[in-house]
């Protein structure tokens, strides 16, 4: 007997999750969440939405019109328990199908210029956009002073800068040279360092606006998460300007 569309699509499903399986990205310098939770949920999304023939276009389309809808609550709607709840939610989803994307690119034998450009630009969007519904949240229904917006103002500064220097740098680095087939890289890193990351992780962020209706405690969890990737973009710029001028040595040096 012919199997149904029902008893095959699951067939097919299992097949892209495995295939997927066996083509992540490394997780070197990656945080917990994004690690343990936002990859490997959005390698689930990714399998059904090539089970379904979605595109990769059409997932970052949705990530961003999810990722709106939370902002938009986030700014406009008077901060409640459950519309913290919610727009926790809604950040957490778009950044679930923000790595299902790229997944599904690789999945369907790889992206192209547009699709990296545009998931790119939404990225960037949703980094300038984040703190400033923040900013508007609490200029329009507190319950902070005055003085406390310089927090969100700030930690804008600081998101905007940190994505700038993380899509500038690997443009500025030489090319990695490949490994001959079968040899191994041994890199080590310490099982700290990922659970460390976590407050610079936009995937953690996201939840901390579970507490966005319970008012002094959101605020000072906020400006903590704020110091944090304040300090974090601090020791990258330094990390990365000693990295560009040891490199504009060696090109002095070969010339």
């Amino acid at each position: 007997m012919a199997a149904t569309g029902a008893e095959r699509a699951p067939a097919g499903f299992r097949a892209h999750l495995e295939a997927l399986a066996q083509a992540q990205k490394p997780s070197l310098n990656t945080a917990a969440y994004s690690r343990l939770v936002n990859r490997p949920a959005g390698r689930v999304v990714a399998a059904a939405a090539h089970t379904l023939g979605a595109s990769p276009n059409q997932v970052t389309a949705l990530s961003a019109t999810l990722s709106a809808a939370g902002l938009a609550v986030l700014a406009l709607v008077e901060p409640r328990w459950w519309s913290g709840v919610l727009v926790a939610g809604l950040l957490a989803a778009g950044y679930v199908l923000d790595s299902s994307d790229g997944q599904l690119a690789r999945l369907r034998g790889g992206g192209s210029r547009s699709g990296e450009w545009l998931d790119h630009t939404i990225d960037c969007f949703k980094t300038a956009s984040l703190h400033l519904a923040v900013l508007v949240s609490w200029y329009r229904f507190g319950p902070v002073t005055d003085g406390w917006l310089l927090v969100p103002l700030g930690f804008e500064v600081v998101a905007v800068v940190t994505y700038f220097g993380l899509i500038l740098m690997p443009t500025l680095r030489p090319a990695p040279l490949t490994d001959p087939p079968g040899s191994p890289v041994a890199v080590h890193e310490n099982p700290l360092r990922k659970w460390a990351l976590l407050p610079m992780d936009y995937g953690a962020q996201c939840w901390m606006f579970v507490l966005l209706g319970f008012g002094v405690v959101f605020s000072w969890v906020y400006a903590l998460v704020f110091v944090c990737n304040a300090a974090a973009l601090a020791i990258a710029l330094r990390k990365w300007w000693r990295e560009l001028r040891v490199l504009d040595g060696s090109v002095e040096v070969s010339s």
